[in-house]
């Protein structure tokens, strides 16, 4: 039986994602790590797990039946999580970041994928982009700029194991639609 690794996410614009690959690189310059490569960056709205084909075709159905408005949003802050060394920019108040901006379409999926059976992650959802893993660092200066990002779609990405660590492959993409 053939099995799946997938996610939920958002897309940056290549523009919006070539910002975040430079800002990764200035940073790996003073606190080392492994870059996360441009066209891997995104943020996860929902982690799924592994699933088979008949469960992958059951995401797709459902997420064409998730309605939210495009997020617009600015990553104004970077943070540093010990384990693993992530180095990720996000919202300096991601709970209130959370609540406003991507409650709508989080908690639309996070409810369908519920009441569709399938277990999502019970970490809380922390609105971020992993820039780097395995860093060091004491501490971080301020983001100068924030970076403007407008969500107009969101994804579902299978995660493809290679020899020197995974591919994200898009499966399908939905539209974020004004109400």
């Amino acid at each position: 039986m053939s099995r799946h690794r997938v996610f939920f996410a958002l897309w940056p614009e290549p523009e919006v994602a070539e910002h975040l690959a430079a800002l990764g690189q200035n940073l790996a310059t003073d606190y080392g790590g492994r870059l996360t490569p441009v066209a891997q960056l995104h943020m996860t709205l929902t982690f799924i797990g592994n699933v088979t084909t008949a469960r992958l075709d059951d995401l797709l159905a459902l997420a064409a039946t998730v309605r939210a408005a495009p997020i617009e949003f600015e990553l104004d802050r970077l943070g540093f999580w010990p384990q693993g060394g992530i180095l990720w920019a996000g919202c300096r108040s991601s709970a209130s970041c959370q609540r406003r901006l991507f409650e709508p379409l989080h908690g639309a999926l996070k409810a369908k994928l519920d009441a569709a059976g399938f277990s999502t992650a019970n970490r809380s959802f922390a609105p971020h982009v992993t820039l780097a893993r395995h860093t060091r660092c004491a501490s971080l200066p301020r983001l100068g700029t924030p970076i403007f990002w407008r969500a107009n779609e969101f994804s579902l990405v299978e995660s493809v194991p290679r020899p020197l660590g995974v591919d994200y492959v898009t499966r399908a993409s939905f539209a974020l639609e004004e109400r």
